[in-house]
Protein backbone atom coordinates (compact mmCIF):
# COMPACT_ATOMS: atom_id res chain seq x y z
CA UNK A 1 0.00 0.00 0.00
CA UNK A 2 2.65 2.14 1.01
CA UNK A 3 4.32 1.69 -2.83
CA UNK A 4 1.14 2.62 -4.54
CA UNK A 5 0.91 6.02 -2.32
CA UNK A 6 4.49 6.88 -3.35
CA UNK A 7 4.03 6.01 -7.02
CA UNK A 8 0.63 8.16 -7.17
CA UNK A 9 2.28 11.08 -5.14
CA UNK A 10 5.33 10.92 -7.62
CA UNK A 11 2.45 10.98 -10.49
CA UNK A 12 0.37 13.56 -9.13
CA UNK A 13 3.75 16.02 -9.42
CA UNK A 14 5.17 14.97 -12.47
CA UNK A 15 1.21 15.12 -13.85
CA UNK A 16 1.13 19.08 -12.10
CA UNK A 17 4.37 20.24 -13.27
CA UNK A 18 3.39 18.47 -17.40
CA UNK A 19 0.77 20.52 -16.63
CA UNK A 20 1.87 23.50 -15.43
CA UNK A 21 5.07 23.59 -18.22
CA UNK A 22 2.39 22.87 -21.14
CA UNK A 23 -0.03 26.24 -19.09
CA UNK A 24 2.89 28.87 -20.50
CA UNK A 25 2.44 30.53 -23.54
CA UNK A 26 4.90 30.92 -26.16
CA UNK A 27 2.95 32.93 -28.47
CA UNK A 28 4.70 36.28 -29.57
CA UNK A 29 7.85 35.02 -27.38
CA UNK A 30 10.94 36.46 -28.26
CA UNK A 31 14.21 34.45 -27.82
CA UNK A 32 17.66 35.27 -27.74
CA UNK A 33 19.91 32.67 -29.73
CA UNK A 34 24.07 33.03 -29.21
CA UNK A 35 26.05 30.76 -32.07
CA UNK A 36 29.04 30.01 -32.65
CA UNK A 37 31.30 28.40 -35.87
CA UNK A 38 34.96 27.90 -36.71
CA UNK A 39 36.72 26.82 -39.44
CA UNK A 40 40.64 26.19 -39.97
CA UNK A 41 42.99 26.45 -42.70
CA UNK A 42 46.86 25.67 -43.21
CA UNK A 43 48.81 28.80 -43.09
CA UNK A 44 50.09 29.48 -46.40
CA UNK A 45 51.86 33.18 -46.30
CA UNK A 46 55.19 33.53 -44.30
CA UNK A 47 56.61 36.78 -42.98
CA UNK A 48 59.84 36.74 -42.34
CA UNK A 49 62.03 39.86 -41.24
CA UNK A 50 66.00 39.60 -41.87
CA UNK A 51 68.49 42.36 -40.84
CA UNK A 52 71.74 43.82 -40.77
CA UNK A 53 74.43 45.23 -38.26
CA UNK A 54 77.53 46.95 -38.61
CA UNK A 55 79.82 48.51 -35.64
CA UNK A 56 82.76 50.50 -36.52
CA UNK A 57 84.52 53.28 -35.10
CA UNK A 58 84.22 55.19 -38.60
CA UNK A 59 80.80 56.06 -38.77
CA UNK A 60 80.88 56.41 -42.52
CA UNK A 61 82.12 52.97 -42.61
CA UNK A 62 79.48 51.05 -40.87
CA UNK A 63 76.98 52.34 -42.71
CA UNK A 64 78.76 51.57 -45.90
CA UNK A 65 79.06 47.69 -45.24
CA UNK A 66 75.48 47.77 -44.15
CA UNK A 67 74.31 49.29 -47.14
CA UNK A 68 76.62 47.10 -49.61
CA UNK A 69 74.96 43.86 -47.39
CA UNK A 70 71.02 44.85 -47.86
CA UNK A 71 71.87 45.27 -51.46
CA UNK A 72 73.32 41.70 -51.39
CA UNK A 73 71.01 40.38 -49.46
CA UNK A 74 68.10 42.09 -51.37
CA UNK A 75 69.50 40.69 -54.57
CA UNK A 76 69.47 37.34 -53.19
CA UNK A 77 66.08 37.18 -52.23
CA UNK A 78 64.53 38.59 -55.19
CA UNK A 79 66.64 35.81 -56.97
CA UNK A 80 65.54 32.65 -54.72
CA UNK A 81 61.78 33.98 -54.70
CA UNK A 82 61.08 36.72 -57.54
CA UNK A 83 57.36 36.63 -56.26
CA UNK A 84 58.25 37.55 -52.43
CA UNK A 85 57.14 41.64 -51.36
CA UNK A 86 59.99 43.04 -50.25
CA UNK A 87 60.57 46.07 -47.61
CA UNK A 88 62.63 47.84 -46.04
CA UNK A 89 62.64 49.71 -42.58
CA UNK A 90 63.86 50.46 -39.45
CA UNK A 91 67.32 52.10 -40.55
CA UNK A 92 69.22 53.20 -37.14
CA UNK A 93 72.61 54.75 -36.14
CA UNK A 94 73.45 55.31 -33.01
CA UNK A 95 76.98 55.75 -31.18
CA UNK A 96 78.15 53.57 -28.44
CA UNK A 97 79.82 54.51 -25.76
CA UNK A 98 82.42 52.72 -23.50
CA UNK A 99 81.60 51.92 -19.83
CA UNK A 100 81.14 54.38 -16.87
CA UNK A 101 83.85 54.08 -14.93
CA UNK A 102 84.44 55.96 -11.06
CA UNK A 103 86.19 59.02 -10.84
CA UNK A 104 88.76 60.05 -8.16
CA UNK A 105 87.96 62.37 -5.75
CA UNK A 106 87.71 65.94 -7.04
CA UNK A 107 87.62 64.72 -10.58
CA UNK A 108 84.91 66.50 -12.94
CA UNK A 109 83.59 64.33 -15.11
CA UNK A 110 84.17 64.66 -19.42
CA UNK A 111 81.90 64.74 -22.19
CA UNK A 112 81.61 61.03 -23.32
CA UNK A 113 82.86 60.41 -26.82
CA UNK A 114 81.41 57.92 -28.59
CA UNK A 115 84.36 54.89 -29.14
CA UNK A 116 82.34 53.65 -32.28
CA UNK A 117 78.88 53.44 -34.22
CA UNK A 118 76.80 50.76 -34.81
CA UNK A 119 74.57 50.69 -38.04
CA UNK A 120 71.88 48.76 -39.21
CA UNK A 121 68.82 47.72 -41.25
CA UNK A 122 65.44 45.90 -41.42
CA UNK A 123 63.62 43.92 -44.72
CA UNK A 124 60.48 42.16 -44.16
CA UNK A 125 60.02 39.85 -46.82
CA UNK A 126 56.04 38.51 -47.57
CA UNK A 127 55.80 35.32 -49.69
CA UNK A 128 53.16 32.57 -50.55
CA UNK A 129 55.68 30.55 -51.57
CA UNK A 130 56.60 28.44 -48.64
CA UNK A 131 57.72 25.51 -50.78
CA UNK A 132 61.09 27.23 -50.92
CA UNK A 133 61.17 29.36 -48.23
CA UNK A 134 63.69 27.28 -46.02
CA UNK A 135 66.29 27.43 -49.10
CA UNK A 136 65.51 31.21 -49.66
CA UNK A 137 65.92 31.99 -45.75
CA UNK A 138 69.28 29.68 -45.97
CA UNK A 139 70.62 31.71 -49.00
CA UNK A 140 69.77 35.13 -47.63
CA UNK A 141 72.01 33.97 -43.94
CA UNK A 142 74.83 34.07 -45.60
CA UNK A 143 74.58 37.82 -45.81
CA UNK A 144 71.72 38.31 -43.47
CA UNK A 145 70.28 37.41 -40.24
CA UNK A 146 67.23 36.11 -39.31
CA UNK A 147 65.60 38.23 -36.70
CA UNK A 148 61.34 36.69 -36.76
CA UNK A 149 59.43 34.95 -38.28
CA UNK A 150 55.32 34.41 -38.91
CA UNK A 151 53.01 32.22 -40.62
CA UNK A 152 49.49 33.18 -41.43
CA UNK A 153 46.92 33.31 -44.20
CA UNK A 154 47.49 35.19 -47.12
CA UNK A 155 44.31 37.38 -47.94
CA UNK A 156 42.88 35.59 -51.06
CA UNK A 157 42.97 32.41 -48.69
CA UNK A 158 41.28 34.92 -45.15
CA UNK A 159 38.49 35.68 -47.91
CA UNK A 160 37.45 32.28 -48.64
CA UNK A 161 38.00 30.83 -45.31
CA UNK A 162 35.78 33.83 -44.18
CA UNK A 163 32.90 32.59 -46.26
CA UNK A 164 32.76 29.27 -44.53
CA UNK A 165 33.30 30.78 -41.18
CA UNK A 166 30.04 32.51 -42.11
CA UNK A 167 27.89 29.80 -43.24
CA UNK A 168 29.63 27.46 -40.48
CA UNK A 169 27.92 30.34 -37.94
CA UNK A 170 25.12 30.49 -39.85
CA UNK A 171 24.29 27.27 -39.90
CA UNK A 172 24.98 26.03 -36.03
CA UNK A 173 22.24 29.45 -35.26
CA UNK A 174 19.99 27.41 -37.31
CA UNK A 175 20.73 24.37 -35.45
CA UNK A 176 20.08 26.38 -32.36
CA UNK A 177 17.07 27.82 -33.45
CA UNK A 178 15.34 24.46 -33.97
CA UNK A 179 16.24 22.82 -30.93
CA UNK A 180 14.92 25.83 -28.69
CA UNK A 181 11.44 25.44 -30.87
CA UNK A 182 11.37 21.63 -29.92
CA UNK A 183 12.08 22.26 -26.60
CA UNK A 184 9.92 24.86 -26.08
CA UNK A 185 6.93 22.16 -27.97
CA UNK A 186 6.52 24.73 -31.19
CA UNK A 187 7.26 23.90 -35.12
CA UNK A 188 10.55 25.55 -36.24
CA UNK A 189 7.97 27.00 -38.67
CA UNK A 190 6.62 28.97 -36.02
CA UNK A 191 9.96 30.86 -35.85
CA UNK A 192 11.05 33.97 -37.43
CA UNK A 193 14.54 35.42 -37.22
CA UNK A 194 14.00 39.19 -36.73
CA UNK A 195 17.66 39.91 -36.17
CA UNK A 196 20.76 38.84 -37.16
CA UNK A 197 24.04 40.21 -35.12
CA UNK A 198 27.61 38.95 -36.09
CA UNK A 199 30.13 39.07 -34.10
CA UNK A 200 28.01 40.27 -31.25
CA UNK A 201 28.36 43.46 -31.81
CA UNK A 202 25.28 44.78 -30.66
CA UNK A 203 23.34 45.22 -27.42
CA UNK A 204 22.69 41.08 -27.73
CA UNK A 205 25.88 40.15 -27.23
CA UNK A 206 26.92 40.73 -23.83
CA UNK A 207 30.50 40.95 -24.12
CA UNK A 208 33.07 41.76 -27.25
CA UNK A 209 34.06 39.41 -29.79
CA UNK A 210 36.27 36.76 -29.23
CA UNK A 211 39.73 37.95 -30.89
CA UNK A 212 41.14 36.31 -33.89
CA UNK A 213 43.74 33.70 -32.76
CA UNK A 214 47.42 35.32 -33.49
CA UNK A 215 49.50 33.69 -35.90
CA UNK A 216 52.47 31.61 -34.87
CA UNK A 217 55.70 33.02 -34.13
CA UNK A 218 59.08 31.83 -34.27
CA UNK A 219 62.39 33.32 -34.21
CA UNK A 220 65.97 32.70 -35.02
CA UNK A 221 69.61 33.98 -35.44
CA UNK A 222 72.52 32.60 -36.99
CA UNK A 223 76.07 34.12 -37.54
CA UNK A 224 77.22 35.04 -41.37
CA UNK A 225 78.28 33.01 -43.16
CA UNK A 226 79.13 31.25 -46.48
CA UNK A 227 77.35 27.99 -46.07
CA UNK A 228 74.12 27.88 -44.47
CA UNK A 229 72.30 24.95 -43.84
CA UNK A 230 68.31 25.24 -44.80
CA UNK A 231 66.29 25.52 -41.70
CA UNK A 232 63.27 23.46 -40.92
CA UNK A 233 60.19 25.64 -40.80
CA UNK A 234 56.42 24.35 -39.70
CA UNK A 235 53.99 26.96 -41.21
CA UNK A 236 50.87 24.77 -39.08
CA UNK A 237 47.34 26.05 -39.31
CA UNK A 238 45.13 28.97 -38.65
CA UNK A 239 41.57 28.88 -36.85
CA UNK A 240 39.08 31.42 -37.22
CA UNK A 241 36.50 32.06 -35.14
CA UNK A 242 32.75 33.91 -35.31
CA UNK A 243 29.89 34.86 -32.72
CA UNK A 244 26.19 35.21 -33.88
CA UNK A 245 23.37 36.88 -32.14
CA UNK A 246 19.83 35.64 -33.96
CA UNK A 247 17.08 37.03 -32.49
CA UNK A 248 14.39 34.99 -32.52
CA UNK A 249 10.01 35.57 -32.57
CA UNK A 250 7.43 33.18 -32.41
CA UNK A 251 4.44 33.12 -33.83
Amino acid sequence: MTVLKTVAAAALVLGTQAAFAQSVPTAGATVIVPAYGEVTAPNDQAVAMLAIEEQDKDKAAAASRVNQKIKQGLDILKKEDPQAKLKTQGYYTYPVYPEDRPLPPGAVAKPRQPTSWRVGQYVEMTTTNIAVLPKTVAAAQKVLTLNGLSFGLSPAATRKLDDARIAATYKNLNERISSIASAMGRPVTDAVLDTIDYEGSGNYAGGAPAAAPAMMRMSAKAEMDQTVAEPSFEPGETTLEMRVVGKVKFK
